[in-house]
């Protein structure tokens, strides 16, 4: 049952047809973890939150650094040195107590991925690198559990969700893992819109509305201000998800 401080909070999205009450409820009830509190997940985290998920977990062992201000936008100049995960957590707490947060301090690898991932519904990718992506599709194919995945560079990026059995991985887009940049060039505005769209896949798959991006990758690009669709299919043979029927 809303409260209603809740029926007040949530309003305008309530009103959105399909969307009611009942789906409110199960944006409550959901457990979603975020992994990567940068120019993707702090944007990711400020609209799940604000919409009312129920449980947020935190994913990021880094602390904050100059370089980061001009798009993580859950921190300050007076935040520089904090870790992003503490610092993100309570600034979330501040925009919607009704959200439980937990923020865990740490890097996300292949020996604690199930441990880390295990006990929530979904999970989304706002990474920056590719090694910890795939662990990330690995751990989520082998679980069942839906993740949604996303990359920036400059003004391009890019969107896709997962649903292991019923769509392509990651792996099966990507056979061989890229070669990692050093530092990657973005713009904050490109990371907004990525990670908005991210936001908006993952409340879909959490109220069952709409069409997620399962077998479609999309494709942004700000400068000529174009998106694209490809479709992609499953691999058979993809040594993560191919045994799955």
């Amino acid at each position: 049952m809303l409260s209603p401080e809740e029926l007040k909070r949530y309003d305008r999205q309530i009103r959105i047809r399909g969307f009611g009450e009942e789906g409110q409820r199960r944006l409550g009830g959901a457990k979603v973890a975020v992994v990567g509190l940068g120019g993707l997940g702090c944007p990711v985290s400020l609209y799940l939150t604000a919409a009312g998920v129920g449980y947020l977990r935190l994913i990021d062992k880094d602390r904050v650094g100059l370089q980061d201000l001009n798009r993580q936008i859950l921190y300050r100049q007076e935040d520089v040195g904090e870790l992003k995960a503490e610092l993100a957590a309570r600034r979330l707490r501040e925009l919607n107590p009704h959200v439980e947060v937990e923020p865990v301090a740490t890097e996300l690898n292949e020996r604690n991925a199930v441990s880390l991932l295990g006990d929530v519904d979904l999970v989304v990718d706002c990474l920056d690198n590719w090694t910890t992506r795939f662990v990330v599709n690995d751990a989520c194919v082998s679980m069942g559990k839906p993740f949604i995945h996303a990359g920036i560079r400059g003004f391009y990026g890019q969107v896709t969700t997962v649903m292991p059995g019923e769509g392509p991985c990651l792996r099966c887009i990507i056979k061989t893992t890229p070669p990692e940049e050093g530092i990657i060039p973005v713009l904050g505005a490109t990371a907004a819109a990525i990670a908005s769209l991210e936001a908006m896949e993952a409340i879909k798959l959490i109220t069952g509305l709409g069409e997620p991006l399962v077998g479609r990758l999309l494709l942004f690009n700000g400068l000529e201000m174009r998106f694209e669709e490809v479709i992609i299919k499953r691999d058979s043979k993809c040594p993560v998800c191919g045994r799955l029927r």
